[in-house]
């Protein structure tokens, strides 16, 4: 069984793997064309759990990083629920947005979401337009349908849910710019952002191994369930940074164990004659017949 030992006893790869992804990043910087400008990339820490989560409501763990990954250029949208319960209008938001100077650069309002941004190429304009997503949390149920796979699968941009019940707008927002977001869902595999190219590698690994330990803490049996961790930028390889031991492997080295155990028993307990000979056969048949531990 595995125990809870904190993640620098337990990843030992992550400034290798950074180093490695950010110079195939400069090699494929090379060789764009000249025209194009240069892209900000993402790294992405990819979690691999033993079992899958319980079942349950969608809703995003906080995962403070050590660096934030987003600056005061980039362009914030904030979703707001105008039904007829919510008593939040349009106006309203945008003064206490001004009056509280917090970065939204835009509001669009629930229903407009559905009027508006309801044909497929306007969900793509909006999803590009803007480089982050808030939404009030009692409408992030209806999201995933009203903004489509664009946002949720293709360029990851998952509306982050605050609450504007509370007054502290600006704080809930500064918050979520400096942590990553971990979904457990149905699935054994998750994937949350933790770095981009344009930082330094020191703040890279930082925010990978502050990224780590904060996602066991939110994991099911924490380190016990965890089966890998893996680092990619969006269009390279995945490299490990960690790797459970596999069951396979402790059973393996369980058996080879007692095999030698019953060798050194049975090679001190002959001394002559013909149980010498059968003691040097059965210590032969020992190392021809010897298993291995398995590597990943």
């Amino acid at each position: 069984m595995a125990s809870d030992n904190p993640p620098s006893s337990r990843v030992s790869s992550v400034e290798r793997a950074v180093e490695a992804l950010l110079k195939w990043q400069r090699s494929k910087a090379k060789h764009q064309k000249p025209h194009l400008p240069e892209q900000d990339d993402f790294f992405y820490l990819i979690l691999t759990l033993k079992k899958l989560p319980p079942k349950g409501p969608t809703i995003p763990h906080k995962i403070p990083l050590a660096h934030s990954l987003h600056s005061s250029q980039e362009q914030l949208c904030l979703i707001i629920d105008d039904r007829s319960k919510a008593s939040l209008t349009s106006d309203a938001a945008t003064k206490k947005i001004k009056a509280d100077n917090i970065p939204i650069s835009k509001v669009i309002k629930l229903s407009k979401l559905k009027s508006d941004y309801s044909p497929f190429e306007a969900k793509i304009k909006l999803c590009d337009s803007f480089d982050l997503f808030f939404a009030d949390k009692r409408v992030t149920p209806f999201l995933p349908r009203l903004l489509g796979k664009q946002f949720f699968k293709k360029k990851k941009k998952i509306p982050i849910p605050i609450n504007l019940k509370q007054t502290n707008w600006r704080e809930q927002i500064e918050d979520a710019c400096g942590s990553a977001f971990l979904y457990l869902r149905t699935g054994t595999c998750s994937v949350l952002k933790v770095g981009r190219v344009s930082q330094s590698r020191d703040e890279i690994v930082a925010n990978v191994v502050v990224a780590i330990d904060g996602v066991v803490e939110n994991v099911p049996k924490k380190w016990r369930n965890v089966r890998s961790f893996h680092l990619k930028l969006l269009e390279s390889l995945s490299l490990p940074v960690y790797q459970s031991v596999s069951e396979m492997e402790l059973k393996i080295e369980g058996v080879k164990n007692k095999e030698d155990g019953i060798r050194e028993e049975r090679g001190t307990g002959v001394e002559s004659g013909d149980n010498a000979r059968v003691g040097e056969k059965v210590k032969n048949v020992g190392k021809k017949g010897r298993i291995h531990g398995v590597r990943y």
